[in-house]
């Protein structure tokens, strides 16, 4: 019988070996499993976490309201490495524990995936990848690493690379959570919390876009001022693990697919093999992965279309179930792709 149940498990990575060449010493993964695997193993959905969420940020996407039905399909969703819940720097045994817990990344994280898919998963290939900012980064890696695995990619608010101005964008948050005394190097005794307030606040003004303030759309948020919206992005940075926070950081500041094994760099062919039918949707406010820069990767896509979420929301234009303008039109991409036919059907 199929179930709806949505199931968390852990995935044993053990001792995984890095992009990096160090160890991964007693690794997880944490996913949850919602819907059940068909007898053909061509059912599985793939929805990778984005940055500071977990699992549970993923299900405004899913259900018999969605054209993620767990009825029909086997949604699988893998919390990053870093993110609290897999293994991270605030869980991991020592001696890779907190500030020395390793360098993690995105193709590690898709590896690992991977390997989840051929241990619990009859290595199915996913009928479709989809995510959100670092989850649409994962998309994007998945069609690049295995393009004859993925049968349809839906990336939003994403890009392939993490383009020059999204990493100074990251190295100012950075700085701001590491510029508190009590940061240590990541060697803290208690939070950092001035810096997690700080870090917060700077995120703030970037998440969302000029015109979302202009309108007061954070309203719509349930947050009636301005003083609102940053209390909100404070409190939510405190409940963070800041080692954590610059773990995951990391693997979104040095994210590019041309850096994948076989690309030596070539963005263009790393873009260019990806075969899987695709959709990228950035959001035309995004401050940080650009509309501008998904068009530039798009066109070197051989079977994506561009459908931009012409939004005032930001970069939050893409998150789960947040914008009520915004999210109809993810869940009608998703629709649109799950129609199609993907390269190894």
């Amino acid at each position: 019988m199929i179930t709806n149940q949505p199931l968390e498990q852990r995935f044993e990575l053990r001792n995984f070996t890095l992009d990096s060449g160090e160890q991964l010493h007693d690794g997880w993964l944490s996913y949850l499993q919602i819907g059940e695997l068909d007898a053909n193993a061509s059912n599985l959905i793939l929805l990778p976490t984005y940055y500071g969420g977990t699992h549970e940020g993923i299900l405004p996407w899913i259900g018999a309201h969605s054209p993620l039905n767990p009825e029909h399909y086997c949604v699988v969703i893998p919390n990053l490495i870093g993110n609290g819940v897999s293994v991270s720097p605030s869980n991991a045994s020592n001696p890779q524990a907190g500030a020395d817990f390793p360098a993690i990344s995105l193709y590690d994280n898709v590896r690992a995936q991977k390997r989840l898919l051929e241990s619990r998963f009859c290595d199915a290939a996913p009928a479709l990848v989809m995510g959100w900012s670092m989850g649409g980064m994962q998309a994007l890696h998945w069609g690049a690493l295995y393009p004859d695995r993925v049968q349809r990619l839906l990336s939003i608010c994403a890009t392939a690379r993490c383009w020059p101005h999204n990493q100074i964008f990251l190295a100012g948050v950075k700085a701001a959570l590491t510029c508190d005394a009590s940061w240590q190097s990541g060697h803290y005794q208690s939070p950092p919390t001035a810096g997690l307030k700080a870090f917060g606040r700077v995120y703030a003004g970037w998440a969302y876009s000029q015109a979302f303030f202009r309108k007061q759309l954070h309203r719509d948020l349930g947050l009636e001022t301005l003083q609102d919206v940053l209390d909100y992005w404070e409190d939510d940075h405190l409940q963070q693990d800041a080692n954590n926070l610059l773990c995951v950081l990391d693997s979104w500041q040095r994210a590019d697919i041309s850096q994948l094994p076989g690309f030596a760099g070539d963005l263009d062919k790393a873009l260019g093999t990806i075969q899987a039918p695709s959709i990228i949707m950035p959001s035309t406010t995004d401050l940080y992965f650009t509309a501008e820069d998904a068009a530039w990767e798009t066109k070197r896509m051989h079977n994506a279309e561009l459908r931009p979420l012409v939004s005032d929301w930001g970069h939050v234009a893409g998150a789960p179930g947040r914008s009520p303008v915004d999210h109809p039109q993810i869940m009608a991409a998703c629709a649109d792709l799950l129609r199609r036919t993907g390269p190894a059907s």
